[in-house]
C-alpha cells in the first residue's frame, strides 16, 4: 500500500483544435475529465481536484461529485495552470502533486502511485515521471513517441522525440539491441518546484523538441523516472482515439 501523501491536480483546456471541447467529450456517458478525475480516485491520492479553465467544466465535475478550480485561460501551458492551482489551494511547500493530463481516461492509478512514491523516495530530485521499454519499431521511429535515456540512478538524461540512444550500426528496420525507453507524460512535482517552473526560461532545446520536461534538466533539476514493464494506455487527442476508448470501454 502507498503510504506516501500526495494530491492529483489534472490541467482541464476546454480549448483543442484536433477535438473541441475535448474535456467534456463523451467516454461511454460521462464527459472524459470526470471519466480522468474517477480513474486518478482509484489511486491512494488524499485528493483529486481539476484544474479547468471554464466555467461548463467545472459545471460537469460538480455533477458528478468531482472538486475543481477555476483557472485563468490564458496559461501557456498546463504546468502554469497547475502553478496557479497550487496557490488556490493552498498547498504547503513540501506537498508531492501529482499532474495527470485530463485526456488521459484509461489511466492506471498505480501507475499513479508510483511516480509519486519515486518523488518521495528520491529527496534529491524536483519531478519524477514514468517511461517503459519501447517494443515496437514503429514507435521507436515515431517522431510521436518521446523517448528517454536514464542514467545508473534512473534520473533522466535526455527527452527527445528522435531514437536516442542512436545506434550508430543499426540496419534498416531494426530495434536497437539494448532496451530503449518510451516516455510517459506523467508527472510528481513537490508543490514548492511547481510554482517555481514556469518562471524558468525557456531552454534551447525545449524549444527544438516541444518538450517542456527539457527546460527542467537544462536548469539543472533532477527527474527521476520509474520504469514500468507495463505500458500505458493510450491518451484522446482526436476524434479517432474518442471512438477507440469507447470502443474499448464497451467490450
Amino acid at each position: 500500500m502507498n503510504e506516501t501523501p500526495f494530491v492529483v491536480l489534472i490541467p482541464a483546456r476546454l480549448g483543442s483544435s484536433r477535438l473541441p471541447d475535448k474535456p467534456l467529450a463523451d467516454i461511454a456517458g460521462l464527459p472524459m475529465v470526470v471519466r480522468v478525475a474517477q480513474q486518478s480516485l482509484k489511486s491512494s491520492a488524499q485528493r483529486v481536484v481539476v484544474a479547468a479553465d471554464d466555467e461548463r467544466i467545472l459545471a460537469a465535475c460538480s455533477t458528478h461529485g468531482i472538486e475543481a478550480i477555476l483557472t485563468r485561460r490564458d496559461h501557456p501551458s498546463g504546468s502554469d495552470r497547475l502553478a496557479e492551482a497550487v496557490m488556490l489551494l493552498n498547498l504547503l511547500p513540501d506537498t508531492i502533486v501529482v499532474n495527470v493530463q485530463g485526456d488521459e481516461p484509461l489511466i492506471d492509478p498505480q501507475h499513479i502511485d508510483l511516480v509519486a512514491q519515486m518523488l518521495d523516495a528520491n529527496k534529491d530530485v524536483s519531478m519524477s515521471t514514468l517511461a517503459h521499454p519501447i517494443t515496437a519499431l514503429e514507435d521507436w521511429l515515431s517522431p510521436h513517441v518521446v523517448k528517454v535515456v536514464l542514467d545508473k540512478r534512473s534520473h533522466a538524461s535526455y527527452f527527445s522525440r528522435a531514437g536516442i540512444p542512436c545506434w550508430r550500426d543499426a540496419q534498416v528496420g531494426e530495434l536497437p539491441p539494448y532496451t530503449v525507453y518510451r516516455h510517459v507524460g506523467l508527472y510528481a512535482y513537490r508543490a514548492s518546484f511547481l510554482s517555481l517552473f514556469p518562471g524558468l526560461t525557456a531552454a534551447p532545446s525545449e524549444l527544438a523538441e516541444a518538450l517542456e520536461q527539457l527546460r527542467a534538466l537544462w536548469h539543472g533539476y533532477r527527474i527521476a523516472v520509474h520504469v514500468s514493464l507495463q505500458a500505458s494506455a493510450a491518451g484522446v487527442d482526436t476524434p479517432e482515439d474518442l471512438l477507440r476508448v469507447n470502443e474499448w470501454l464497451r467490450t
